[in-house]
């Protein structure tokens, strides 16, 4: 069985920290790609820039997006996800402590799987992160595309 890999696209380093975190303590132990930008993540999935030799079988399996990053946003990373044919099926949960309606609208709009507010303290987090990994990595079912990006 191929290993599932989470993009994590994160600017804040100390919220990267915590989701990692997050992950050991629910004992997922799957691979986990920090971008610190949209550039970067779009990078990564594309197989551009410093990821061009990247594996092709090593697409995650879900990215969990930050809307508010530097160079490209979170919502304009979601539409190159869309618009190209090899990735419009890739499950991408927006995990943002945005609050605002119209980032959840837009969102959804956008084509994400899923919406989740960052909550504040640490057992909230963990709970969320070890919902969140359990159900993209372990419960949900992908359809079998044959992804060459």
């Amino acid at each position: 069985m191929e290993e599932k890999i989470v993009l994590l696209v994160e600017d804040n380093p100390d919220d990267v920290a915590l989701t990692i975190r997050a992950f050991e303590k629910s004992r997922i132990s799957n691979k986990i790609v920090i971008a610190e930008d949209g550039v970067e993540a779009l990078d990564y999935i594309f197989r551009r820039g410093k990821f061009e030799n990247r594996e092709p079988k090593e697409l995650p399996s879900v990215v969990l997006l930050d809307l508010k990053l530097p160079k490209l946003d979170g919502f304009d990373v979601l539409k190159a996800i869309r618009e190209n044919e090899l990735t419009k099926f890739l499950p991408v949960v927006i995990l943002t402590s945005s609050k605002e309606e119209q980032d959840i609208i837009r969102g959804y709009k956008n084509g994400a799987n899923s919406y989740i507010r960052k909550p504040v303290d640490f057992d909230s987090f963990f709970d969320a992160v070890k919902t969140l990994g359990l159900y993209w990595l372990i419960l949900n079912e992908p359809p079998n595309i044959n992804n060459k990006i």
